[in-house]
């Protein structure tokens, strides 16, 4: 029975932090000004909230093939994921290649 609980605890805890993640993530791309801001915005929210979102699901799996099944999209989506954030990267500093030196822009004027 405690067993339970605790596999409950910590599943719930996964999922709420996968959408904390998530969330932010769609934030930051939101209020992010430049492409480069945004697909690291993206890539990171993503990344973190499905490897968390797997992890509590397969907390909660009742066995270990389960588990395993769950894992495979999670390591595409680890492999994939910074791969295409690379390469969107690449083709923006491309297309705009002044955005290679794009200085940080501050919040509430200069410092």
């Amino acid at each position: 029975a405690m067993h339970e609980w605790i596999c409950f605890g910590l599943t719930a805890a996964g999922l709420v932090f996968s959408l904390a993640f998530l969330t932010a993530g769609v934030i930051g791309y939101c209020r992010f000004g430049t492409a480069l801001n945004r697909i690291h915005a993206a890539g990171v929210g993503d990344t973190l909230g499905m490897l968390l979102l797997t992890a509590a699901l397969i907390v909660s799996s009742a066995t270990v093939t389960e588990g395993l099944r769950l894992a495979l999209p999670a390591v595409f989506l680890c492999i994939t994921s910074p791969v295409s954030s690379h390469f969107l990267a690449l083709a923006e500093t491309d297309q705009k290649p002044e955005s290679r030196k794009e200085p940080l822009k501050r919040r509430g004027g200069e410092r």
